[in-house]
């Protein structure tokens, strides 16, 4: 049995995030076809995932922060389970898939047992559907995916790790203090002397959680470097609270998702060619676009208006994934909803993607996720709402595997997940690109936006404008290389 290891700080302020209206839960659905069976599942599950100590163990909170301890009565059947669609008269299947998906997202986990749980819908359009539900304590979304593919056909086993204490040992989580590692090196001596030469008040902040004896890591460039430092401390700073619109207010904490059909991606990477733009800037185009057209069918009108999103930047190695934890920081993107013209709406998202690149602003939003977790949790709640302030939205777009899985010998054909947002945020925003194609999802709290699917249904409208018109550029010889 796996043996005690005590939280990170980061993951401690995952752990106590929870609140009336968000809970700190990643939640994610499987369309499977054929149907598989439970008990399957559960084979596979205990094969496979719980290979990751994580998974079978709970967090124990106490008056310094919090410990994963191994549950002794740790039972499979509490946690991979069979689930029931609720059924409305009139109702379809995908909506009632997306009502069920929609009352787990805003039920708490049982914090006596591990802090995750699948749900297994028999019969779903001919096949099945699975929702997982895993406290963000547990891992992040790039490791979560990571470890999730574990349990399809073929999916790796984690690295074994070898003794702690041995020379050649696995580095996992007891690496050492990875925020000292991955924060902090940009910020070493030197770097904290070029802060000193614009404001002494932030080199000092900066020096609490800096190490003096760290060495120089590669070259720097002092007053660029300390500029950029003190420039992306003051933006988040003295960033203003986000622009009201009906998206933004007190949430009541009644989850509704939506999702819609896969885009090809093929034709996503027509359209970036076409407009000399990243595949990333067409779909946050459209998802602006989306965003802004169902203001205005609501009566309330965005022209010149702009939202932000906070955006998870991952701060890992991708082959690091599988040690799961969380190590992400969290960029503030801007969406010009208020951009009624799509080719204008592509270059204006274009032009903001490029005022991220190069931000330490990543960076500075784990180290605060890092010391509210020190608080006590009245303190880190305070904190952790200035960030919500200042936002809309939560978004996530991650690439997955370009061709279908397999799970127990059927066809893994549709994913989505969303992330939990913090505070009172009450939008989350998910495009994720899988088997060939690229979706939109969306998870809103039922006072702010009741119907999501209504937002949902506007972005393929919106990809199809900005697709018309790449088609009707001249292309050349260029159509060719395609």
């Amino acid at each position: 049995m796996a043996e005690a290891e005590r939280m990170s700080r980061v993951d401690t302020a995952w752990l106590r995030m929870d609140n009336e209206v968000n809970l700190m839960m990643i939640v994610g659905v499987w369309l499977i076809t054929p149907g598989i069976t439970l008990q399957a599942l559960r084979e596979r599950v205990a094969d496979k995932l719980l290979k990751y100590d994580r998974f079978r163990q709970k967090a124990v909170q106490d008056a310094m922060g919090a410990t994963w301890v191994p549950d002794p009565d740790f039972d499979i059947a509490h946690h991979v389970v069979h689930a029931t669609l609720p059924r409305v008269k009139g109702q379809g299947e995908r909506a009632a898939l997306q009502a069920l998906c929609g009352q787990l997202a805003t039920t708490p986990l049982d914090h006596d047992r591990p802090l995750w749980q699948f749900h297994l819908v028999d019969g779903y359009e001919g096949g099945s559907a699975l929702v997982a539900r895993v406290h963000h304590c547990i891992g992040d979304g790039i490791a979560l995916i990571s470890v999730m593919m574990s349990i399809t056909d073929g999916g790796a086993d984690p690295p074994k790790r070898r003794r702690r204490g041995s020379a050649d040992a696995e580095a996992g989580p007891h690496e050492g203090d990875w925020l000292a590692d991955a924060v902090l090196k940009p910020l070493t001596d030197i770097t904290v002397k070029a802060i000193g030469m614009y404001g002494g008040g932030v080199a000092k902040s900066m020096e609490m959680l800096s190490h003096p004896q760290q060495g120089l890591m590669g070259s720097l460039d002092m007053a660029k470097q300390g500029y950029q430092v003190v420039s992306d401390v003051a933006a988040l700073a003295l960033m203003a609270d986000d622009a009201p619109t009906l998206l933004k207010g007190k949430p009541i904490g009644r989850k509704v998702v939506a999702w819609g059909e896969p885009l090809p991606l093929d034709a996503v990477k027509v359209v970036g060619k076409a407009l000399h733009c990243s595949i990333n800037d067409v779909l946050l185009s459209c998802a602006a676009g989306a965003i802004g057209g169902w203001l205005r069918a609501q009566g309330e009108d965005p022209t010149g208006k702009e939202i932000r999103a906070m955006v998870p930047v991952n701060l890992r190695p991708l082959d690091k994934a599988w040690q799961l934890g969380n190590r992400f920081g969290l960029a503030p993107l801007v969406l010009p909803i208020g951009i009624d013209n799509p080719v204008e709406r592509v270059y204006a998202v274009r032009q903001r993607m490029r005022e991220l690149k190069g931000s330490y602003q990543p960076l500075l939003a784990f180290a605060v996720l890092a010391m509210a977790g020190l608080f006590i949790k009245p303190v880190q709640d305070a904190v952790l709402g200035m960030f919500a302030k200042k936002a809309t939205a939560v978004m996530t777009n991650v690439p997955g595997p370009a061709v279908p899985l397999q799970l127990c010998g059927s066809t893994l054909r549709q994913t989505m997940f969303w992330v939990p947002a913090s505070g009172d945020i009450g939008v989350g925003v998910s495009i994720l690109s899988y088997g060939g194609g690229v979706q939109f999802g969306l998870i809103t709290d039922q006072k702010l936006c009741p119907h999501p699917q209504e937002i949902i249904d506007r972005f393929e409208p919106e990809f199809q404008q900005l697709l018309l018109l790449a088609l009707m550029l001249p292309w050349g010889d260029e159509a060719e290389s395609l």
